[in-house]
């Protein structure tokens, strides 16, 4: 149970997250997926699989997620058929404006869009997808920005008091993303009563300006400024990625 307060916390939220390759959203792709519908504060439906990515997965990748190669061979559905599944979802959901969820979305959903294009033909954005999202990042950045240390999806869990037993599951961190999202929301009347599609401009304009923020503090370190493309969110159109 997650907890129903009213507004978007009472309606339909979509749960949403990758397993993948490596951490190059443009060129790795997703090894296991996980989709949590959640109504009214409940987990109604889930859909999870592994996917066979068609190459081998490097070892860094199986340690942190514990996918073999052999397993998602063995095992997984053709990376074709699930990228044609998740684009759907996406985008079915997006046609309801029920709110996609999660941690980092902007990773995940620009690895669906550029993996939709090269294997689909059309990607999300060209199908007319434009969210909204709710990114347990980018608001819990917002709403306490003062706050020291990292903030990886199992330290928000340690922060709000959520148990993540088994990080780096898509179905464990689908679910651990939309309770950190309800537990941001009780704190914050001002997140829990705004409407989707004003939050969803609204995280688009604060993560640029974290990410402002960031890259200009890295070049004031003489650390390697951040690529201009890691301000776009929730994701880079298939027209700005690099192939392109």
């Amino acid at each position: 149970m997650l907890g129903s307060m009213g507004a978007w916390t009472a309606g339909e939220v979509l749960g949403f997250d990758l397993e993948t390759t490596g951490i190059d959203r443009f060129n790795d792709v997703p090894v296991s997926y996980a989709l949590v519908q959640v109504l009214d504060g409940v987990v109604a439906r889930s859909w999870s699989g592994l996917i066979d990515p068609g190459r081998d997965i490097p070892a860094g990748a199986t340690e942190v997620h514990g996918i073999s190669t052999e397993q998602a061979r063995d095992e997984g559905m053709p990376l074709a058929a699930a990228v044609s599944l998740l684009t759907d979802a996406v985008v079915s959901a997006g046609r309801r404006g029920v709110p996609l969820a999660g941690m980092k979305l902007d990773y995940d959903l620009t690895m669906v869009e550029t993996q939709a294009v090269q294997l689909c033909g059309r990607g999300i954005v060209e199908r007319g997808w434009r969210g909204p999202v709710l990114d347990a990042g980018v608001i819990d950045r917002h709403f306490d920005p003062e706050r020291r240390g990292r903030r990886t999806l199992v330290d928000l869990c340690g922060h709000y008091g959520i148990e993540i037993a088994h990080a780096h599951d898509a179905s464990v961190d689908a679910i651990a993303s939309m309770e950190v999202l309800f537990a941001l929301a009780s704190r914050h009347d001002a997140l829990r009563e705004c409407d989707l599609a004003r939050l969803h401009e609204d995280q688009i304009d604060w993560h640029r300006e974290w990410a402002r923020e960031y890259d200009g503090w890295r070049r004031s370190q003489g650390m390697i400024p951040m690529d201009p493309l890691d301000y776009e969110w929730p994701l880079v159109p298939a027209a700005l990625s690099p192939a392109a």
